[in-house]
Parts: structure tokens; sequence; C-alpha cells
């Protein structure tokens, strides 16, 4: 091992000049990645790089570190110094899919092993062996769309209502109106609270599935506060916060921010923010918020969490836990309407049970909507809470308390922009819409590096 060459290789500040759109924001944004998975992925670059250097045979990287290889190429400048720290030009040698390269490429895959296991111990699965930053959540994806499924078993009940009206009428015919109400209700009731539970059981043994060295047990506060509410704002006012106690801004009584010193901070987010508030010198605070969302450090915050939720989403497993959800509800609700439509046939009194049906078509909607934007979320914060957390040490205490507790530890300050009144129990910011987002793509075939 040529220690004080890895040493050098490792300190390359590879973001260098620090800008709004550096490598790895770029690199992040084009990929969907977290921040946490961005840096490890740079690292084990480095690793591959510095393997390349010393190595008189080729080497060959992973998909993921391929991505980072193709970004850096992108960075001319940063690419030559960086060969020039190596003592080699390292040349990209990308496959052409023809047979006879297969071999070649095997033994190249091979050696990389053997040679980072020699030099750097066990590769990092999440980074080594799998084809993107997702692989690692153990989630199969679904063959058909959710809202394809949703119609089917939807259209099912509309279609065998007739054979269900004509099999349990006679039973539900022998109780009484009132009976049949209040049953109606304490089993709707009931319903709604077997499948909260059901939805919270499904939703963490969904979690557990995960790898152990999946990025999502290294998620930072920013992304799990996002997570929360699904609103870019709720980070941002944490950071901001951030700013506020350290004396380098100050929020005014007319919800405008003013720049109180011209720091630096080592945190990329704190920065940007500085940089647009030293920009205006005063801004206000709607105006501070549509221009800071629309920076790519931010949106790689949003893109990364949604694409993550999206790609749970998708999944046969989260499938399988809404359709059993519309499949309950849906019955339930049969069973209502096959009583309704025996007293329209006997012209009984049915004012009470159309307000039932009203009511719990409502409710079984606002479940499964929440379901499918919050659900995850809240199960995410829970096992975050009860597993994770609890082992949490460092810098980021504060903003994990603004993850659990929301905007009422926001100091007095932000009162006036975050419409917080501490004399009431609930805070937090709301829960707009979300940024649609993807997965990203693999680059395809394996390639080689070697020095030149």
């Amino acid at each position: 091992m040529n220690q004080a060459l890895w040493e050098r290789i490792e300190a390359f500040e590879i973001d260098q000049p620090m800008s709004e759109y550096s490598f790895s924001v770029r690199l992040a944004h084009e990929n969907f990645w977290t921040e946490e998975f961005t840096q490890k992925a740079i690292l084990e670059y480095k690793k591959f790089m510095y393997l390349a250097a010393v190595s008189d045979q080729m080497v060959s990287p992973s998909e993921i570190i391929d991505k980072v290889w193709h970004e850096h190429l992108v960075f001319t400048k940063s690419y030559e110094e960086f060969c020039q720290l190596l003592g080699k030009q390292i040349h990209h040698i990308p496959s052409t899919h023809q047979k006879g390269e297969f071999e070649k490429f095997r033994q190249a895959r091979t050696h990389t092993s053997e040679l980072y296991q020699k030099k750097f111990g066990e590769q990092p699965s999440d980074i080594w062996n799998q084809h993107s930053m997702y692989d690692s959540l153990n989630l199969k994806k679904a063959k058909v769309k959710l809202r394809t499924k949703l119609l089917v078993v939807l259209s099912l009940f509309v279609i065998l209502f007739f054979p269900l009206y004509s099999y349990s009428s006679p039973i539900i015919r022998l109780m009484s109106d009132q009976s049949f109400l209040w049953g109606f209700f304490i089993l709707g009731v009931l319903l709604i609270v077997v499948m909260e539970l059901y939805n919270q059981f499904k939703m963490r043994k969904l979690i557990k599935g995960f790898s152990k060295d999946s990025f999502f047990f290294y998620l930072s506060a920013d992304e799990l506060i996002y997570l929360k509410t699904r609103n870019i704002k709720t980070p941002i006012l944490g950071i901001l916060h951030e700013l506020v106690e350290k004396g380098w801004v100050r929020i005014n009584s007319d919800k405008k921010i003013e720049l109180l010193k011209n720091n630096s901070s080592s945190d990329p987010k704190e920065n940007q923010v500085l940089e647009v508030i030293n920009h205006h010198e005063i801004i206000e605070f709607e105006k501070f918020q549509r221009i800071i969302s629309s920076k790519k450090i931010f949106q790689n915050l949003s893109n990364s969490m949604e694409a993550f939720v999206k790609y749970v989403h998708k999944s046969q497993r989260y499938h399988r836990i809404f359709i059993v959800n519309v499949i309950l509800y849906s019955l339930f609700l049969s069973f209502g309407f096959i009583r309704l439509k025996l007293g329209i046939n006997n012209n009984e009194p049915i004012g009470y049970l159309v307000f039932f049906l009203l009511l719990f078509s409502i409710g079984f909607i606002v479940v499964l909507a929440t379901l499918s934007q919050f659900a995850f979320s809240r199960s995410i914060k829970r096992y975050y809470k009860n597993f994770v957390l609890p082992q949490t040490i460092g810098s980021e205490n504060w903003k994990l308390s603004y993850y659990l507790l929301g905007a009422s530890v926001l100091a007095a300050s932000f009162a006036p922009i975050t419409g917080y009144n501490r004399n009431q129990s609930n805070g937090g910011c709301g829960t707009s819409g979300c940024a649609s987002s993807g997965c990203g793509s693999s680059c395809g075939g394996g390639c080689g590096g070697c020095g030149g």
C-alpha cells in the first residue's frame, strides 16, 4: 500500500472550486443520490483510481463508480489535475459489447476485487455490487401499475355487486335499520383502526427488509425533515434557524431577512443560503424562499427523497399493502350499498345510511391518500426514532429535534414567517405537493481503466 499516494488522493478536493453547481451537486442531481451516498461513491471512486494508478493490469469499476468517473471526465481541468496527482493518465475504456471483450472485462473485475481487498479490505456492497442506489432496498418492481390494479379491483366490485346482493340481502334484510346503522358505524371505525395497525406493521416490515448497508440508514437530518412533510420549505427553515442562532442573519418583524455577518460555513447548503441573502442584503422571506428552493442543492434534497418514495410506491410489496386496503374498504362499503338498495326498493328511510356512506367513503379516500403520501414517511419517522436516532450523536442533534418536534423548537423570531403559535400543540410546516422525479438510469456496459 502506497500510503503517501493514497493520502494525497483522499485529500484531493474534487469539488474545488466551490460553486452552486459543483461536482458533487451535479453528480447527485443527475443520479438522484442522497448526500451521504454521493460522498461515499466519490470516496470509492478515489479508491478505484488509486488501484488503477498502482496496478499494471486493467481494473474495472462498478456501475455506480463508473457514473462518478463519467462525471469527473466532464470536469476536464479537475480530472487532469487528478491524473497528475496519480502519476498516470487513466484512460476510460468503454465496453463495445463485443463477444471477445467479455472475458477481458471479467478478468478485470476479478483482478479489481482481489486488489481492492488487499489494499482496502471488503468492498462496500451498495457501491460495488448494486446497479443503483435504490437496489439496496431489496424491493422488486411491480410489473403492473398500481392505477391499473386499482381500476381492476374496483371494476370487479361493480361487476360482483349484484351476485353479492343476491346472496347477502336475505341476511341484511333481517336486521332493523337502527341495528344495521350502529353495526355499520362501529364496524367502519374498527376497520379504520385495524387497517391503520396493519399498514404500520407492513410498512415497518418493508423497512426491515432493506439491506443494512443501504443509504436509508444514513439519511441526513435535512433529508429526514423533508420526508416528514414533503415540503422543501421545512429543511430550509431549519438551515435558516441555524444561521439566526449563530448570529449571522436576522429575521425582522416585517418578514425580511437581513445579513449580519458575511461568513463562510462548512455546510454547502448554509453557504448557498448565505450567498442568496448576501446578494440582496435584505430580502423578503417569500422571495428568499422562491429563490433558494430553485437552487440545485435543494432540488437534490427533494428529488432524491421523492425518488426514494416513488421507488417504494412502485414495488410489489407496497402494491399489496395498498390493494388489501382497497379490497377491504370496498367490501365494507358494498354491504352499505346493498342495504341502501334494499331501502330504496322498500321505500324505507335512507337519510342516515346515505350520510354514513358518504362519511366513510370520504374517510376511506382520505386514508388511502394518506397511505399514498405520508404513511411511509410516518413509518420512517417511527423507525428512526426507535432504532436509529438513539444511537446518533454529533452536530445535527438540534436538527433531529426539529425533525421529531417540528416548528415548536424554532426560535421566537420565526413566528412571523411560520405562523406557529407556541400556545398551540400542533406545529410544523405544511404538506404541499411533491416534485416529480425519477430514479436515474444506468450507463450500461462495463468499463475499464488502465495506466497510460
